[in-house]
């Protein structure tokens, strides 16, 4: 069994949570993230006995049943017993003389078989009357669904004792699954693989990035694939033209009019909520340029799924050149000469993690945002964006991103800064540069960050 890497905060939290006699917590999270081996392997910690339960699409009264069952083979109730509701189940058990760890999952799927509402309010009946020695913990993959029992309207709103999101493991995280491969390839397989648990555990370590993404992303017979194939199925009323919206902002239509332009769609709102219900999915994540956080024409759509970022943009639409080609030809023929770009964009997304980090750890101070800056020089007619920088009371520290096999010459340093210092009406704070595989030398008038340091303490 692989060893289980990461979390630590989380954990902590759920030992906070075995300290109480009941308790109720929610844990939601896209699929395999890693929610349900996170409370596994927390819960093996407690001395009480633990029944876990993952809802079925069936029934209200034969999920009662099946609960019953696990009940029964967790030794908690002697034989399976015929329970008429949940609620009975839980009085039942607030009569037993011993605490018990309670872990329902995927209990989105009670909601769509019955009125959501209903089963809230069930559910908040039973962690206000009955958990006086369990610890109930509700887990779900649907992340709207489970978001709307955290509303303020809703029945379940206030109840929790401890609510987790859990999201992918950091890109220093995720290393722990490749630990000797050198920085330069650690920046890859995250670029490609992202932070998912259950995907990195499909790279081989022994082998280069593209042994891995032919084997597995490329692999129609690999849970990879058909995770990235079929992520949308169960949770999207419509998963086609949400493949669509991927697809094209995989592609580099990343802002409204250009999404709605590729795939055709006329100006009626649709495009507006199929993106508000993925950005509610946390499978689209909104992004604007920290010094434009106002100008509606800036905003632009991000895959927050490095996997999935990478399979809308080589795979979705060449499917059928795959069969044919077979994948180690077909990555010749499609991927490799992108992928150094596609990996470079994600560098960036790495350094500003980065920053994120060092900034929650206390280890930069002074720092109010991270993001891009958009600049806009008249004089030189020349406008873009800054892909990493750091804004400070009065100024913004800019960093430029080098995802390079070698050393960053000297040379393109001062070139890189110069390009930067003529920019009419900016006055940067620092000028900094952050190279994958360092730099030939070092001087005092910018900032260096290479590889190794992004990946150390």
């Amino acid at each position: 069994m692989a060893a289980f890497i990461g979390r630590e905060k989380e954990i902590s939290l759920l030992r906070g949570i075995l300290a109480k006699p009941s308790a109720s917590v929610m844990v939601y999270g896209k699929r395999k993230v890693g929610k349900t081996t996170l409370l596994m392997h927390a819960l093996k910690e407690s001395e009480d006995p633990t029944v876990y339960y993952e809802c079925l699409k069936s029934t209200m009264k034969e999920n009662v049943d099946g609960f019953a069952k696990a009940l029964a083979a967790a030794k908690v109730i002697p034989v399976i017993l015929p329970f008429a509701s949940f609620t009975d189940v839980f009085a039942y058990l607030n009569t037993l003389g011993k605490t018990l760890n309670i872990v329902i999952d995927e209990y989105p799927y009670l909601k769509e078989i019955e009125k959501a509402e209903a089963v809230d309010s069930l559910f908040q009946s039973i962690i206000d009357n009955h958990l006086s020695n369990i610890r109930l913990f509700l887990s779900g993959s649907h992340i709207g669904m489970m978001k709307e029992s955290l509303d303020e309207k809703n029945a379940l709103y206030g109840r929790f004792t401890l609510t987790l999101r859990l999201g992918e493991l950091s890109y220093r995280e995720a290393a722990e699954f490749y630990p000797d491969k050198p920085v330069y390839e650690k920046i890859a397989l995250w670029s490609v693989f992202g932070g998912s648990p259950f995907i990195n555990g499909f790279i081989d370590p022994e082998k280069d990035l593209k042994s891995n993404i032919v084997s597995s992303v490329l692999n129609p017979y690999c849970p990879v694939f058909t995770y990235a194939e079929h992520l949308l199925i169960s949770n999207y009323a419509n998963p086609v033209n949400a493949e669509r919206i991927m697809f094209a902002i995989s592609n580099g239509s990343k802002k409204y009019g250009e999404i709605e332009s590729m795939l055709g769609l006329k100006n009626n709102g649709l495009l507006s909520k199929q993106i508000t219900s993925l950005l509610n999915m946390e499978i689209l994540a909104k992004r604007f340029p920290i010094n434009k956080a106002n100008d509606k024409k800036k905003i632009s759509y991000e895959l927050c799924d490095n996997l999935l970022r990478f399979y809308y943009a080589f795979v979705y639409r060449n499917k059928s050149a795959l069969q044919v080609l077979g994948a180690g030809a077909f990555y010749d023929e499609y991927i490799e000469k992108p992928l150094q770009t596609f990996i470079a964009h994600r560098f960036e997304e790495l350094c500003r993690e980065y920053f994120s980090m060092l900034i929650q750890s206390g280890k930069l101070r002074g720092i109010t945002n991270v993001g891009t800056y958009w600049y806009d020089d008249p004089e030189s007619r020349t406008n873009g964006e800054f892909d990493v920088v750091l804004q400070r009371r009065g100024a913004y520290d800019i960093y430029e991103v080098k995802y390079h096999s070698a050393p960053m010459p000297e040379k393109e340093v001062v070139a890189e800064a110069g390009k930067i210092e003529k920019i009419k009406g900016l006055t940067p704070g620092r000028i900094g540069f952050i190279s994958a595989s360092g730099f030939d030398e070092r001087t005092g008038e910018y900032d260096y960050i290479d590889g190794n340091e992004l990946y150390g303490g």
